[in-house]
C-alpha cells in the first residue's frame, strides 16, 4: 500500500504548485486531478512534481531560467548565427587560427561579403553545394562575427568530425511480409484475378552514407546474379569505394543483405533494393560534416535518376547546435520534404563508464525531427518479442541540442527521442576482406565462411538498428509507393510494439514491427494525389485493423500512437483520417506544423480533434497516465529531477545549471562524454559502433551462439 503524504503549505511541492498558478494557471491540468491539495500518494507526487516541472519549462517554448526570453529563433527575438564552439575559437587564445566552417545562406553572397573574405585570405570555397545553399571554407576564426552579420548568412558553424554510431528478418516481421497477394476484380473477371508477388525492396534504391560498401560480397547481389550497388563515391578524399574500415558493408547488408550465404541465415530486410554507396567515413572511421552535406547534396540532385526513397545514415555528431540551425539536420530535412525517408541511429551514449544511465545523449542527425531516430533494441537471441529491451548503451533523449540568443541564453530542443528501436546488438552480417575492426578485433569474425566475399561479423550498436528500420521503409514504399516520409514514419511508430519496463526517452513509440506497418501500408489509399486532403478517409477500409501482431508465436499489442515532437497522439483516427502532419513540408515540432503555422499543442492535430495523448499531459516525453510515470511506475529511474527540467539520470549530482553526469562531472552545456569527460572539440570519441565482445563483458550481450556455417553454395530461394 503506497504511503501518503500532508502537502505543507511550506513544501517545495506547495511553493512549485503556486508558482504555477501564478505562471499560467497549470495547476489541476493532471488527468485524473493528481495534484490535489491536501493528501496525495508519495508515487504521485514524485510523477506530478516532475511532469510539473517539466510543464512549466517548456510553457511558452522555453525552460524556466530563459523565462524574460519568450520568443524561439524563428520569432521576432535575435539568435546568435554561429555556433558555440565556434564562438569559443573565435573569442579565445586561437583567434588568428584558420577553421574550416560551414556557412549556410538564405541568399547568394553578397559583394561586401566576398570582399570580407578576400581581405582575409579567402578567395574560394572548398565546397559549393546548390542544393542545400551551402558553402564550405577555410577562413580566420576572428573574423567569424563579422561574417555571421551578413544578412544573407544564416547560420555559420564548424566542419566537425563525423563518427560511425540477431536474425532480424525473423524477430522484425520482415520474413512476414515477403510474399504478398493482391486480388483484382475487373469486367471480364469479377470474381477476381490473384497476384503474388515478393516484397523484398526490387526497384527502391537505398542511399548508404557510411565507410563504403564491399562490392565483390555475394550479399550485394541480386536476384539475376548482377551486382546491387548501382552507384559509389568517395566524398572522403581518400579516393577509393570500398569498405576498409568494415562498418558501411556491415550495415548496408543488415538493410538489403541477399541471404545467399548461409541458406539465408542473415538475410537483410529489403534484400533486392538497389544500393547506393556514399562514402563518407574514412578508412578509421571518421569523417567531416562537409563530407556529409556534398552526399546529402548528392542525393537531391540524382534522386529521381535512380529513385532514392530512403537514405540511411548509421553516423552521427555531437548534437550542439538546434536542429533550426544545425547544417546536416537542414540538409536533412531538405530531403525529407522533396519525398525521402532519412533513418538515423540515435547514439550508443546511453550510459556512461560506470555502466549508470544517462539521458539526453541523442546525436545529430538523430536530433532532427523529420529524420527517423532509432535506438537499439536488445532480442537476447531469440526470434520472439517477450524479452526484448532496450540496450543500455543506447542513446536516451530527450534531445539537447540548442539556440543561443542575442543575452546568451541557451533555449534547448528538447524533443522526444528516438522515434523507435529495433534489433542492434550482436547482429551477424556483411564482412569486408580485411578491414580494420575485424583486423584489431578478430574475435568479431563470425565464423561464418572461410571464403573472403563471404565472410560475416558480429557488430551492435545503434549503427545496426537504423537500417533495420531503413530496410523496413523501403519495404513499406514498395508495398505502397504513394505514402509520404512521414507516413512512413507514423505507420512504423503507430505499429510499434511499447516494450515493458522503459520509457518514451529510451524507446519513442517501441520497437519496429514490419509486419503491422507493412499491413496497414497496403491498406493506405493510393488515390489521394498529391493534395492529400487532411480529413480525408486515408484507408481503402472504414474499419480499423486489427493492432495486434504475432511474431515467432508471441502476440503483441501495437501502441497505436505516434510521436510529436514533444507530445505523443493516440487513436484510430491518426490511421482513419489524412492528418495534415503526413503531408511533404511539414512538422510537429515545438508545437506547431511549418506549413502553416497551425498550433497543435492545444489538444487536438486540426484536421479531426485527435486528441494529443487522449488527454494525458506530455511533458517532454514523460508521461502521465492515471497518475503514474510511463510502464513502470517510475520516474526514469530514480525520481531525480534537475533545474531544467530536461535531463535525467540513475544517480548524479545536480549542478548549477541543472546539467550533470553520474560521476558528478559538470559539463555546462548538456554534451556529455560517454566517458564522463569533456572534449575539447566537441566531438564524442567514443561514437563508435559498439564492438560486440567489448559490451559482451558488461554483461549487456546475450551469450555466443553457434552461427550458421556457410558451404559456399549460393542460397537463391531468399
Amino acid at each position: 500500500m503506497e504511503k501518503e503524504m500532508e502537502i505543507k503549505p511550506s513544501s517545495p511541492l506547495t511553493r512549485l504548485l503556486n508558482r504555477a498558478d501564478a505562471d499560467g494557471s497549470l495547476y489541476g491540468i493532471m488527468v485524473g486531478e493528481v495534484f490535489k491539495r491536501g493528501k496525495i500518494k508519495r508515487a504521485h507526487i514524485v510523477a506530478s512534481l516532475i511532469c510539473l516541472s517539466l510543464v512549466l519549462s517548456l510553457s511558452g517554448g522555453i525552460m524556466v531560467a530563459d523565462r524574460a526570453s519568450a520568443k524561439t529563433s524563428g520569432g521576432s527575438e535575435k539568435s546568435a548565427k554561429a555556433s558555440s564552439d565556434l564562438l569559443a575559437k573565435a573569442h579565445g587564445s586561437k583567434s588568428s587560427d584558420v577553421v574550416t566552417v560551414i556557412i549556410q545562406l538564405n541568399a547568394p553572397m553578397s559583394g561586401g561579403l566576398n570582399a570580407l573574405l578576400n581581405k582575409n585570405g579567402v578567395h574560394g570555397a572548398k565546397k559549393i553545394l546548390n542544393n542545400l545553399s551551402i558553402q564550405v571554407i577555410d577562413m580566420p576564426a576572428s573574423i567569424v562575427d563579422d561574417v555571421a552579420a551578413f544578412d544573407e548568412v544564416f547560420y555559420i558553424s564548424l566542419d566537425r568530425e563525423t563518427r560511425t554510431l540477431g536474425h532480424v528478418t525473423a524477430t522484425t516481421g520482415a520474413n512476414l511480409v515477403r510474399s504478398q497477394t493482391t486480388t483484382t476484380q475487373t469486367t471480364t473477371s469479377p470474381l477476381g484475378n490473384t497476384t503474388t508477388t515478393t516484397l523484398d525492396g526490387t526497384g527502391i534504391g537505398l542511399a548508404v552514407l557510411d565507410s563504403g560498401m564491399e562490392t565483390t560480397h555475394v550479399d550485394f547481389l541480386g536476384r539475376n546474379g548482377s551486382v546491387r550497388i548501382v552507384v559509389s563515391l568517395d566524398f572522403t578524399g581518400e579516393n577509393r569505394i570500398d569498405d576498409p574500415y568494415g562498418h558501411g558493408s556491415h550495415v548496408s547488408s543488415i538493410a538489403a543483405g541477399n541471404g545467399r550465404v548461409s541458406n539465408a541465415a542473415y538475410s537483410g530486410i529489403a534484400p533486392n533494393a538497389n544500393l547506393i554507396n556514399l562514402r563518407v567515413l574514412n578508412s578509421q572511421g571518421t569523417g567531416t560534416v562537409s563530407g556529409t552535406l556534398a552526399a546529402l547534396d548528392w542525393v537531391m540532385t540524382n534522386r529521381a535518376t535512380y529513385n532514392i526513397r530512403v537514405v540511411n545514415m548509421s553516423l552521427g555528431t555531437p548534437a550542439i547546435d538546434s536542429y533550426k540551425n544545425d547544417p546536416i539536420c537542414r540538409a536533412v530535412r531538405r530531403l525529407v520534404d522533396a519525398g525521402i525517408v532519412v533513418a538515423a541511429a540515435a547514439g550508443n551514449n546511453g550510459k556512461n563508464a560506470a555502466g549508470q544511465k544517462v539521458y539526453g545523449m541523442i546525436h545529430c542527425p538523430g536530433n532532427e525531427p523529420s529524420a527517423i531516430t532509432v535506438g537499439a533494441a536488445n532480442t537476447f537471441g531469440t526470434d520472439a518479442r517477450n524479452d526484448d529491451g532496450v540496450a543500455t548503451y543506447s542513446s536516451r533523449g530527450p534531445t539537447r541540442s540548442y539556440w543561443t540568443d542575442a543575452n546568451g541564453l541557451k533555449h534547448y530542443d528538447s524533443l522526444i527521442k528516438p522515434d523507435l528501436v529495433a534489433p542492434g546488438n550482436k547482429i551477424i552480417d556483411a564482412e569486408s576482406d580485411g578491414n580494420f575492426l575485424v583486423t584489431h578485433n578478430p574475435q568479431l569474425d563470425a565464423g561464418v565462411s572461410i571464403y573472403a566475399n563471404r565472410k560475416h561479423m558480429y557488430l551492435s550498436g545503434t549503427s545496426m538498428a537504423a537500417p533495420v528500420v531503413a530496410g523496413a521503409a523501403v519495404l513499406l514504399l514498395q508495398a505502397n509507393p504513394g505514402l509520404t516520409p512521414n507516413m512512413v514514419k507514423a505507420l512504423l511508430m503507430y505499429t510499434a510494439q511499447p516494450l515493458n519496463g522503459f520509457n518514451m526517452f529510451e524507446q519513442g513509440a517501441g520497437e519496429i514491427n514490419i509486419e503491422g506497418a507493412v499491413r496497414l501500408a497496403r491498406l493506405v489509399r493510393t488515390d489521394l494525389g498529391t493534395s492529400k486532403p487532411v480529413g480525408a478517409t486515408l484507408l481503402t477500409t472504414l474499419t480499423p485493423p486489427t493492432p495486434q501482431t504475432t511474431i515467432a508465436g508471441y502476440s503483441f499489442t501495437w501502441a497505436q500512437g505516434i510521436v510529436l515532437g514533444r507530445h505523443w497522439a493516440k487513436g484510430t483516427s491518426l490511421i482513419l483520417k489524412y492528418q495534415p502532419v503526413y503531408a511533404l513540408g511539414t512538422i510537429v515540432s515545438d508545437g506547431t506544423i511549418v506549413s502553416d503555422g497551425t498550433i497543435v499543442s492545444d489538444g487536438t492535430i486540426v484536421s479531426d480533434g485527435v486528441i494529443i495523448t487522449d488527454g494525458t499531459i506530455v511533458s517532454d516525453g514523460v508521461i502521465t497516465s492515471d497518475g503514474t510515470i510511463v510502464s513502470d511506475n517510475i520516474m526514469i529511474s530514480s525520481g531525480i529531477t534537475m533545474s531544467d527540467g530536461l535531463l535525467f539520470l540513475s544517480m548524479g549530482t545536480i549542478a548549477s545549471d541543472g546539467t550533470i553526469v553520474s560521476d558528478g562531472t559538470i559539463v555546462s552545456d548538456g554534451v556529455i562524454a560517454s566517458d564522463g569527460t569533456i572534449v575539447s572539440d566537441g566531438v564524442i570519441t567514443s561514437d563508435a559502433c559498439v564492438l560486440a565482445q567489448a559490451v559482451e563483458v558488461n554483461g549487456d550481450l546475450t551469450t555466443d551462439s553457434t552461427a550458421v556455417i556457410d558451404t559456399g553454395i549460393d542460397c537463391l530461394s531468399y
